[in-house]
């Protein structure tokens, strides 16, 4: 057990450094574009939140499939409001401006 939990450490620490080294490294033109990948993403995580909660037993693990639902919905939606306040930058007005926000 504690080289299984050494082993999970060491993948999960190895994951955050990757990751950081990559998101680093992408332009910003990018950024828009990854946002709405990362959203199908987290469409996927929300519908396995919904499988385990469904398969949930007991009363703690119910709070949590329903904690973990109600977080992903959160991520999900958080992400397209991102993701369109992004792309809201780059639309044109009717007077052929840029919208600008401040």
């Amino acid at each position: 057990m504690h080289g299984a939990l050494m082993q999970e450490l060491f993948v999960f620490v190895l994951a955050v450094f990757l990751g950081f080294a990559l998101i680093t490294k992408i332009p910003s033109v990018l950024h828009t574009p990854l946002m709405s990948a990362t959203n199908a993403i987290h469409g996927v995580v929300l519908v396995g939140a919904i499988v385990a909660a469904v398969l949930t037993r007991g009363p703690a693990q119910v709070a949590l499939g329903v904690a973990a639902v109600f977080l992903g919905t959160l991520n999900v939606v958080g992400g397209y409001v991102v993701t369109d306040r992004m792309l809201e930058m780059f639309r044109k007005s009717p007077t052929g401006e840029a919208v600008r926000r401040g």
